[in-house]
């Protein structure tokens, strides 16, 4: 149980046998024995996977993981709480602030976006504030990766910072994001989280900016996207659920599975 919990605990690192051995006193292949119960009880229930490194350096690492029903199941669950008809806002907006905030629902989204790249060797997730906030973190954890956070007026506590102009993708307003210079290493792998994207202008801001920074996109995620978009300003992102239509007048709100679902 303890082996276990430090598993949990401890995602997307590397662990030397050592560790255990030296810590409950027992023989490596002891421990190796209990790991290989701990890895199939993490698979069938959908947990994750154990990863085992050789060698005098090696160890084994937890890499958490959403299996396809899971995944399935708690989109369909997801979408039709969206659908509720309160949940409409005027301007055909949708309510969410209630499920961002929710811990339970978030810890799920982050294993998803986890998931979806855990082979990018991400380094660092960002989003912009402040709704995209929670997810991010949510991604992070199951990533082990510090979280930067875009803000969209400049903070006296953060330092010098690099400011841009972009443009709203949906508003087609032009607005300013900016990021604190030591919040970022340069040459950084770094995954893009938010809640939701119409045309995607603040994720194409984000991407310019983190030129600025010369690092690498690795991926970008997003909670929910709409489907009545004429241009699209972001080609490659994934997401959970596809906002399909919205009609304020009959309060009906129609959703589907995301790109998440199509591109596994």
């Amino acid at each position: 149980m303890d082996m276990t919990q430090y598993l949990l605990a401890h995602p997307q690192t590397l662990i030397p046998l050592t560790l255990f051995s030296e810590e409950y006193g027992s023989a490596k292949s002891s421990i190796s024995e209990d790991l290989s119960i701990i890895k199939e009880a993490f698979e069938s229930q959908g947990v994750g996977v154990l990863k085992t490194v050789a060698g005098a350096a090696g160890g084994v690492k937890y890499i958490p993981q959403m299996n396809e029903a899971q995944a399935l199941g708690f989109m369909q669950m997801l979408i039709e709480h969206l659908e509720k008809p309160e949940r409409l806002l005027p301007g055909g907006y949708l309510y969410m602030s209630d499920i961002l905030g929710n811990p339970a629902t978030l810890t799920q989204i982050g294993k998803l976006f986890a998931t979806a790249f855990v082979d990018k060797d991400v380094e660092i997730v960002m989003t912009v504030e402040t709704k995209g906030i929670p997810l991010a973190y949510a991604t992070a954890s199951y990533l082990n990766v510090p979280v930067v956070i875009v803000r969209r007026d400049n903070k006296v506590t953060e330092g010098s910072v690099v400011s841009i102009n972009y443009v709203s993708g949906s508003s087609k307003r032009i607005q300013t994001m900016s990021l604190a210079r030591r919040a970022l290493p340069e040459h950084s792998r770094v995954l893009i989280v938010d809640d939701f994207m119409k045309a995607g202008g603040t994720v194409r801001g984000m991407i310019d900016l983190l030129q600025e920074f010369q690092a690498t996109v690795v991926g970008c995620g997003v909670m929910v996207e709409t489907a009545d978009v004429s241009e699209r300003l972001v080609d490659e992102y994934i997401s959970l659920a596809k906002l399909n239509d919205v009609d304020v007048k009959g309060k009906q709100i129609e959703l589907e599975l995301g790109s998440y679902f199509t591109k596994q």
